[in-house]
Parts: structure tokens; sequence; C-alpha cells
């Protein structure tokens, strides 16, 4: 299968969760997870209409990036790529260089070098605090109860923007065992919103749990494997 042909398919399965939460498509953006596939298959994507994309490493998406400039930079039909895994203090200068959003904040800290980095390039960056409502260790973010005292931190930031919360369930098979965690992420988005109006974007489902997501009030799902097919090898930093 193409990636356009399996875009087809994802399209129609949003289009169906739309429909059944009595939504609009146009509310759900589709981040096309590019991490460990080549550069030719985010051209391939690209040329299919996507223009929403992120990548885990910042190393990662510095070598894929040289290929594909012509199609980052070019507006008004410029893709954009966000960085969705964890971030490390030392290269928190690359991603917001790199970078049109970073979605994987979890804690003061990365949010202020972000700052400090965007600053230097007269940049405004998007930022999503990501949320840890699993007991998975493996899983990173911050607690829930850390989330009001975080925002009120990041208030004085300039340069950086918080524009939502993102997280990521447990894995299952049964998309269904996802829905609590959705759920529970909403309902934290929905309590913050008077402190941090600009909180409004929900990161949350991924390719076997996206549809429950879409019900639970998702803007914006990440797909990979349902996509791309499964991935290489994790290129290492």
């Amino acid at each position: 299968m193409t990636v356009a042909a399996n875009l087809a398919h994802i399209q129609e399965q949003i289009a169906e969760a739309c429909r059944r939460a009595h939504r609009s498509e146009s509310e759900v953006a589709l981040m096309a997870v590019s991490k460990m596939h080549p550069a030719e298959a985010v051209a391939e994507a690209y040329a299919a209409g996507l223009r929403l994309f992120g990548e885990n490493r910042v190393q990662e998406w510095h070598e894929k990036a040289p290929a594909l400039q012509h199609l980052f930079a070019v507006a008004p039909e410029a893709a954009q790529v966000h960085l969705i895994g964890p971030l490390q203090s030392n290269k928190t200068s690359r991603a917001a260089e790199l970078f049109n959003a970073v979605d994987s904040v979890d804690s003061l800290k990365i949010a202020a070098r972000l700052n400090t980095a965007a600053l230097a390039l007269s940049k405004k960056l998007p930022i999503l605090i990501e949320v840890k409502l699993s007991h998975e260790e493996s899983k990173h973010g911050i607690a829930p109860a850390e989330l009001p005292a975080l925002l009120a931190a990041l208030a004085p930031l300039e340069a950086v923007i918080p524009s939502g919360l993102m997280t990521v369930p447990p894995w299952s098979e049964d998309p269904e065992l996802a829905r609590p965690y959705f759920r529970e992420l909403r309902a934290l988005r929905d309590a913050s919103l008077a402190a941090c109006p600009t909180l409004t974007q929900l990161s949350m489902g991924m390719s076997n749990d996206f549809a429950v997501a879409i019900e639970e009030g998702s803007t914006c799902i990440r797909i990979g494997t349902a996509l791309f097919g499964k991935r290489r090898k994790p290129v290492e930093e």
C-alpha cells in the first residue's frame, strides 16, 4: 500500500469518528509521524497532501532536513514539523531552530531553555506540555497535579506559547482502554483554560486508538505505522 492509499483509508476513519462525535473534520489535524522513516517517505507523504509531521529526535530530523528543505520553506504550501519525542536540555537550542513547535515539554527547565533559544532567533515557539497519565516507567511527562504550577511558571516567558497538552496512554490492542486517559487529558485542559487561555490543543491518539481520541476531543492525532508501515531501526543520537 502506498502512503496515499493509507492516507485515504485513515481519512475515512477520521470522518467516521467525527460523525460519531458530532465534530467537524476541520477540528482534527493529522500529524504524520515520520520518525525512523527516510526523507523519501516524508516527501511521499507531502505529495499525498500532508503538511504536518512529527519527529522524535533532534539529530534524526537534522539529518533529513537538507533533503526536504524545499518542502518546508515555501509558503503557503510549506509543511511544518514538530518535535514529539523527549528533549534533552543540551539540544534545546537546535530544537528551537529546527522545529515549528515542540510538543513534548515536561519541565520548566526545558521550557525556559527553549524560550531563551527562541528569543535569540526572534521566534515565537508553540509548545505542548506532555502529561504522564499512566504508571509506565517508559512514559514521559509531568504529573497532572504539577500542571497548574508549571503553567503559572510559564506565564512570564515571552517566546514560548503553551498551546495545549499531549499524552501517550499505555498501548493496547483494545482502543477503548485508552479512552479514560483521553478523557482525563481533556478534563485537565478544560480546567486549565481559565488560567491559560492559549491551552486549546489536545494532542492524543495514534494509529491504534485515534478514532477513540477524536471522540474524546483530540485536536491532533499522531499517525505513524498506519500511514508509513513499520518503522526502521531507531537512529541513535
